[in-house]
């Protein structure tokens, strides 16, 4: 009897224990190393999330651990272009989409468009009409077409497959919405928002930002205090200080609730995470010669159960886009549904194959490696909040929508109402800045007289006749189509004739990657790159979001060697 009443008094005490050091590892990691001072104290002062232990992952996204890896072509440059030569960069952890973004997913933005801003409404019957897909890429002037045009984006039998029509601004347009949205539903979940404000609440006068959010919270969906600081919010931890002022009513990015935006990848995330690197880990790149996003050399499968079956949808030759009805049948005519072809070592579908894919850069010829070689882009354009006289953050709102005019004719929206507006950065951020000195970096070093053809070592004034603002003028000389609108606001379009342009190249061309169901077996390698306008679209090119990763490098956290 004594033996059981010892053991109980000793299991006591071990839970009491426990229970202190607890407490007081709590007491630790909320104590300041800095001042001593409580950090999220119940009376007030610095309020940060301490408990804080992974970026959750987004819907839709798999994790891409960083690191380096030899960019650009390391097959033979068949084609001579030249425009992708091997550089070694090193790329940070990011997340990626699993597949394209498809039909079903695209139609769920343009609902949620169609009923925040009423296309009925004049007002905001170019915003829809704006971000729909261009369903006209489908027609041939010698092919019928038809069932696609008027099918493939909208019927169920092609919901599962990639959105295409999409022009790279619209993908731009639906990462920022997605953002939006993911970060909407992760404040709502965390009792920051009022259940169900997404249905119920919004409208164009009320709608949800997560920048505008971050910036100025109160400003958000109208300023509707029931849906922005609701009375029941769940898992919130409202506070009041020693003034009985309250504290932590509004999530802050120190709370590590709000998501990280989604966004286009750069050409450097897609390539990298195109390779898979499954080899890279066992040999060097170059010395290994991954050719496409599986192992192998061959776009069939060399597996036992599935030998003989291609690994991509693509063109296998003139007249032939899916080979043979039957076992050599890649299953596909034009797109595939997503997730028809085994994944790469990521985790990703289709990086080769079915449609090719924007990315985030504007192209040029050359890779300027030299300047950097760590998380490598080309297309920087540094913006900052409009601020009002009072202060405050100028907020668009249905009133003051501004449009922009594409080359095509077609009206964008340059912000929707609820978001901040954007202005370039000016002489009070760049001002002796070592690292940017302007607003629009996408000329940065853009090559320089001698890779003109126009250079003669001998001549200094070579570039007079040339674009003043620039050496390369003449190196990228395209075509300058203009559209405008008359007294009556009918559009003007007038096309660049000129018989001296040099180049399709312009800062409003973006690189697209990965082949796709239109293009030969040589446009599959992650290596490859073209171009085409930011605001056309076509049939083969699609799109996937990707979002940085904040905090650790790896998911697998190293131990430190004692």
């Amino acid at each position: 009897m004594k033996k059981i009443l010892a053991l109980r008094v000793m299991v006591v005490l071990m839970l009491f224990l426990t229970v202190m050091g607890c407490n007081k590892s709590s007491s630790s990691k909320n104590s300041s190393r800095a001042t001593g001072w409580q950090i999220n104290d119940r009376q007030g002062g610095f309020q940060y999330n301490t408990s804080f232990k992974e970026q959750e992952t987004g819907p839709g996204l798999v994790f891409i651990e960083g690191g380096t890896f030899t960019k650009g072509k390391v097959q033979d440059d068949v084609m001579h272009d030249w425009n992708n030569t091997p550089s070694q960069q090193h790329v940070q952890s990011f997340y990626m989409d699993e597949t394209e973004v498809t039909n079903v997913m695209y139609l769920e933005y343009l609902d949620w468009i169609k009923r925040v801003y009423p296309p009925s409404n004049d007002n905001f019957r170019a915003i829809y009409h704006g971000a729909l897909p261009d369903t006209l890429v489908w027609r041939n002037r010698l092919g019928y077409n038809e069932i696609l045009t008027e099918n493939y984006l909208r019927h169920p039998g092609y919901a599962e497959y990639p959105v295409v029509g999409v022009s790279w601004i619209q993908a731009v347009e639906f990462a920022n919405w997605r953002s939006d949205r993911v970060g909407e539903k992760a404040l709502q979940d965390a009792g920051y928002l009022k259940k169900g404000s997404h249905l119920n609440d919004v409208s164009a006068d009320a709608t949800f930002s997560t920048h505008t959010y971050i910036n100025a919270p109160t400003l958000t969906y109208g300023g509707n205090e029931e849906v922005i600081n609701p009375e029941k919010g769940r898992g919130r931890n409202v506070q009041t200080d020693a003034d009985g002022n309250p504290v932590n009513v509004y999530a802050k990015i120190e709370s590590g609730i709000i998501p990280v935006k989604y966004r286009l990848p750069t050409e450097t995330e897609w390539e990298y995470a195109a390779l898979g690197l499954s080899e890279l880990r066992d040999f060097n790149l170059q010395r290994g010669r991954k050719k496409y996003p599986w192992d192998g050399q061959y776009t069939r499968s060399e597996k036992r159960k599935t030998r003989g079956d291609q690994l991509a949808n693509f063109k296998q030759g003139k007249g032939d886009y899916g080979g043979i009805a039957g076992w050599s049948d890649d299953g596909a005519d034009i797109t595939n549904a997503v997730k028809s072809y085994p994944p790469n070592d990521f985790g990703l579908y289709d990086m080769a194959g079915n449609v090719a894919e924007w990315v985030a850069d504007v192209y040029r010829p050359i890779i300027d490696d030299e300047y950097n070689d760590f998380n490598y882009f080309r297309g920087n354009i540094y913006t900052k909040n409009a601020i009002n006289d009072d202060g405050t953050v100028k907020v668009v709102t249905p009133d003051n929508i501004v449009y922009d005019t594409l080359s095509t004719g077609k009206l964008v929206a340059r912000n929707l109402p609820g978001q901040i507006l954007q202005v370039p950065v000016d002489e009070n951020e760049t001002y002796l800045r070592t690292n940017f000195d302007r607003s629009d970096a996408r000329n940065f070093r853009d090559g320089d007289k001698r890779s003109s053809r126009y250079f003669e070592s001998f001549n200094d004034d070579e570039f007079d006749t040339a674009e003043p603002s620039s050496n390369t003028g003449k190196m990228y000389n395209s075509p300058k189509h203009s559209v405008s609108r008359d007294s009556l606001g009918n559009i003007v379009r007038e096309y660049d004739r000129n018989s001296n342009r040099t180049s399709l190249i312009n800062d409003n061309v973006r690189v697209y990657k990965g082949g796709s169901w239109k293009d030969r077996v040589y446009w599959l390698d992650p290596a490859q790159r073209r171009y085409f306008p930011e605001d056309m679209a076509t049939d083969y090119i699609g799109f996937r979001c990707a979002m940085s990763r904040v905090g650790t490098k790896s998911k697998n956290k190293k131990k430190v060697r004692g």
